[in-house]
């Protein structure tokens, strides 16, 4: 997301005002999932990645899941670092991957 941001995309400049306007989380998710879209689908198949903020909320890991299983691609793991106010926004997300057996780690970050 950062990276269209920096391009002043469209849709980087519609996620950085949200994202400016301290937007309610719906918009911030439908703006990360469309930047995510574009990168998940341009990228080529099988290709490995690490995405670091991505999926912060349960709606974006179901997304997610979709857009792999669609792909015949799987997550090998999954670790969650997460500063101290974050805690509850990114239990479910926990919560979710720890269910699927993909939850390598989830620490609270260093300060």
């Amino acid at each position: 997301m950062q990276q269209e941001i920096s391009r002043r995309t469209p849709l980087g400049q519609q996620a950085a005002s949200a994202l400016s306007r301290s937007a309610v989380q719906q918009n911030v998710d439908r703006y990360q999932l469309a930047l995510l879209r574009k990168w998940f689908w341009a990228r080529k198949p099988d290709a490995g990645f690490l995405l670091e903020g991505f999926p912060a909320t349960l709606l974006q890991a179901l997304v997610f899941d979709e857009w792999l299983e669609a792909r015949g691609e799987n997550l090998t793991a999954c670790f969650v670092s997460f500063s101290s106010s974050e805690n509850s926004a990114l239990e479910d997300v926990v919560t979710h991957y720890r269910t699927q057996g993909l939850l390598t780690g989830a620490i609270p970050a260093a300060a």
